[in-house]
């Protein structure tokens, strides 16, 4: 589990396709600090597991499943990633608790800066629409945000970043174009998935019809 609280970025120093996944060698820098082998580390919101560490270099064997659906696939040597060392018991939750399971990516394609800040907007898959709304929580590259905006019509949403988030995470590189991973609230969606199923069922929907006609 993790919070989006990003801890760091990483510089990707290795890619290597074997025997059909990706190895995937990224310098955690003193984020490796105390990391073993079989430990989470999600890398821009995606939950991987460090097989192997040499020093600050940590490899992650990456699956082609997530390779296609994460922006991770996009990755070359050089490129920065977020990082964030899973959630211990007694850590500060401040951001919203994530699984690191992506739920799919989204592109940017608004970026409109108001003096230091930035606010971004985002196209989302429509089928991920339902589970965001303003001022609800969203996952972009593993960093926990506040949705600022939405555009239902368009399949956008928007979040605001000050100076801190921008220099702290990859988000201060991103350009319009450019695929970030998206995990939504599974609260959010959980909620909502039952609501429609209740909706759905012709016994429940008379319940409610029944109940509405007797008040």
């Amino acid at each position: 589990m993790f919070t989006g609280i990003v801890q760091g970025m990483g510089e990707v120093v290795g890619i290597e396709a074997a025997d059909g996944i990706c190895r995937l060698t990224v310098d955690l820098g003193p984020h490796a600090d105390g990391l073993t082998p079989g430990a989470s580390v999600a890398n821009n919101g995606a939950c991987l597991t460090a097989s192997a560490i040499d020093g600050p270099r940590v490899r992650f064997d990456v699956i082609a499943e997530t390779m296609e659906r994460t922006n991770l696939g996009a990755l070359a040597v050089g490129d920065r990633v977020n990082i964030e060392r899973s959630l211990r018991f007694g850590d500060e939750l401040g951001g919203h608790v994530l699984s690191g399971h992506v739920s799919g990516t989204a592109t940017v394609c608004e970026i409109v800066a108001d003096g230091a800040n930035r606010t971004m907007w985002f196209e989302v898959d429509p089928s991920l629409m339902r589970y965001l709304m303003w001022k609800g929580w969203v996952a972009l590259d593993g960093a926990s945000l506040t949705i600022s905006g939405v555009d239902r019509a368009g399949s956008r949403i928007a979040v605001s970043l000050i100076p801190e988030t921008l220099g702290r995470t990859t988000l201060g590189q991103v350009t319009v174009g450019d695929l970030v991973n998206l995990e939504i609230d599974a609260q959010t969606q959980a909620i909502v998935q039952t609501v429609q199923d209740l909706l759905g069922d012709p016994d429940f929907r008379a319940q409610i019809l029944g109940a509405a006609a007797a008040a």
